[in-house]
């Protein structure tokens, strides 16, 4: 373990004086420590054939390894020592997911738990998770983020709605056809623009294009100011009370809104977290 330690701090600070200073030790003996450790080892982890010394390929993976390990060591003592307790609870939500789902149902929340404390940041971005920083991220997607767990939460279809108004005597069957007609896009990457880019509708659009943040999307489309690509469940009941119509439907087992965590025991304000939109998204 000591070797580890030195060849993490090794990778942490960039060099052999810096780790000595970070573990309180003589640069000589982290100079030993690493040495030792390839020779338990049998693997060369540092190349010593320039000025600095770099990882190796091994090295590399074995500096991943160190990073997570005594990431989930912090994570475990802070929670044993109750250092995370009055941290606020970090949510990383998508801006569509925040603005039409999460924030209407997140008073509920709210008044089960008043003494935890909350951080939304909607973001289109894979933010990471790291021990400190975000504590549950929800993506669209299919699932399956490489060093995270994931569970499908909210299923739901990928949907380009539009007021019936504004379609009227077009051929609504060929989605390519549909970029002749005025769009209506969130600003920014995010669920919706990736899809539109992945189908070639943004390669052939031709019609005017309106960025708006996420939460005034529906409320144009409704408008009938553009097509507009949501999920279906944020547009249930404007479907089923005809305001809007569906042009094309993108169903894709398993895909939907996953919470998305960091591996380990998570700590209480997460717990409960969880625990509730489990509940809220089966109701």
């Amino acid at each position: 373990m000591a070797a580890l330690r030195a060849f993490a701090a090794f990778v942490e600070t960039g060099s052999i004086l810096g780790a000595g200073a970070s573990l309180s030790v003589s640069h000589a003996a982290i100079s030993q420590q690493l040495r030792a450790l390839e020779a338990h080892l049998g693997l060369s982890l540092l190349d010593r054939s320039g000025r600095a010394m770099v990882l190796t390929p091994d090295g590399e993976i074995l500096a991943q390894g160190c990073s997570d390990g005594f990431a989930s060591i912090a994570r475990a003592v802070a929670l044993v020592t109750g250092a995370e307790a009055a941290r606020p609870l970090y949510i990383s939500p998508t801006p569509s997911f925040a603005a039409a789902w999460l924030m209407p149902r997140l008073s509920e929340f709210r008044a089960a738990h008043p003494g935890i404390n909350l951080v939304l940041n909607p973001t289109a971005d894979l933010v990471t998770l790291s021990p400190g920083g975000v504590d549950v991220s929800i993506r669209y997607g299919v699932g399956g983020w490489d060093g995270l767990d994931d569970e499908l939460l909210l299923e739901t279809s990928m949907v380009v709605v539009a007021a019936p108004a504004l379609v009227a005597g077009h051929d609504t069957t060929d989605l390519t056809r549909l970029g002749e007609l005025p769009w209506l896009e969130e600003v920014g990457t995010s669920e919706s623009t990736r899809w539109l880019e992945a189908k070639g509708v943004m390669g052939g659009l031709r019609g005017v294009l309106t960025q708006v943040p996420g939460n005034l999307m529906l409320d144009g489309a409704r408008d009938g100011q553009g097509l507009a690509v949501t999920v279906r469940a944020f547009v249930e009941a404007d479907i089923q009370s005809g305001r809007l119509l569906i042009l094309h439907e993108d169903a894709l087992p398993g895909a939907g809104y996953h919470l998305v965590t960091r591996p380990g025991v998570p700590r209480p304000a997460l717990r409960a977290f969880v625990k509730w939109i489990r509940k809220a998204a089966r109701t």
